[in-house]
């Protein structure tokens, strides 16, 4: 769940330790009580070339951070929500309260759709695909890992101004890529995301500039699999 101490828990697990990293502890930010940023996985710089550290940076500690401080002052107006997981809030955007439904929204998104995109990702490998039954899967619905790759770059380009391209398990059983808006997530209408790009300008305008596409393209070389894998073969339990 990406909610509080269990984000942070959840992000160590991947490293294989069962304490924070040092590094983790130079990333100092300002938060308020509730639900907190997770510490990346890796180093700032790890990703490189592909994503740069200063873009590691500002994404991570200042745009994320800003989404859990703004999601913590809405649901400080409601105390009856506190304890609800951000999966939870977002899953139920009708029930919650009309003054802060759109915050919610917006911000709880911003929490929940980065919290995936940090764990998606590692240093980069060449030739980076996946191995395991999802990489058959694939196959089946796209015809290959290369029209995967073309299908859902295609999609990135098509969002219109700020937004996500995902890979989601779809509510039918089947796996499908689609967009969403600004901070918008898939589980809100349903879908189990298994694997998001980012393809909001800050997420790549430091390095890529006004080359979206050349991001998209780059971004396969950093795409964590086997932690996308463990997503698919748990939504593969519930369907």
């Amino acid at each position: 769940m990406v909610h509080r101490r269990q984000v942070l828990v959840g992000s160590l697990a991947l490293l294989g330790l069962g304490i924070r990293p040092a590094w983790a502890d130079t990333q100092r930010l300002e938060l308020t009580a509730g639900f907190t940023v997770p510490p990346l996985p890796y180093p700032y710089d790890a990703l490189e070339p592909v994503i740069d550290e200063r873009t590691m940076r500002f994404h991570h500690d200042k745009h994320h951070a800003a989404y859990v401080n703004a999601l913590n002052a809405a649901i400080a107006k409601h105390p009856e929500l506190i304890g609800q997981s951000v999966e939870q809030l977002l899953q139920n955007l009708d029930g919650i309260p009309a003054d802060i439904r759109t915050a919610v929204r917006n911000h709880g998104g911003g929490h929940y759709n980065h919290s995936l995109f940090w764990e998606s990702m590692r240093a980069p490998r060449p030739n980076n695909q996946p191995t395991s039954t999802l990489a058959t899967v694939l196959q089946q619905k796209f015809g290959d890992f290369a029209n995967f790759q073309e299908a859902f770059e295609r999609a990135g380009l098509d969002v219109f101004g700020s937004g996500w391209v995902w890979l989601v398990g779809q509510p039918d059983g089947q796996l499908g890529i689609m967009t969403t808006a600004n901070q918008d997530s898939p589980i809100s209408v349903g879908a189990t995301p298994l694997l998001g790009n980012d393809v909001w300008e800050h997420a790549y305008y430091l390095k890529y500039q006004n080359r979206r596409g050349d991001y998209l393209k780059a971004w396969w070389q950093v795409v964590n699999w086997p932690v996308v894998e463990q997503r698919y073969a748990a939504w593969v339990q519930t369907v």
